[in-house]
């Protein structure tokens, strides 16, 4: 037997259990642009609201990796870990 129709096989064993491979998502709106962060400034933190699932209508901090705006739509696969707050002072400028 091939490996690739080993993995076909187990993909269709799993769909024959009736459990779903993929976590549940939950819409959540982009209301803020809060700031970036990362060592290269490569992510983006902002506060989103849920749209739907078990959190609806909380909004929670998020930190996003990628091109991001006000009112774009987020898919997340989990709503209750929130980042961090960005911390806006600079090394060297808190004791000025």
């Amino acid at each position: 037997m091939q490996p690739q129709q080993k993995q076909e096989q187990k993909f269709v064993k799993k769909e024959e259990t009736g459990r779903s491979i993929f976590t549940e998502a939950v819409p959540a709106k982009v209301e803020e642009i809060i700031g970036r962060t990362g060592v290269r400034g490569e992510v983006t933190q902002i506060r989103a609201r849920i749209l739907g699932g078990r959190d609806e209508g909380k909004i929670i901090r998020r930190n996003v990796k990628g091109p991001i705006r006000e009112g774009d739509m987020l898919m997340l696969r989990e709503t209750e870990i929130e980042a961090r707050k960005l911390n806006q002072t600079r090394k060297g400028t808190a004791n000025e």
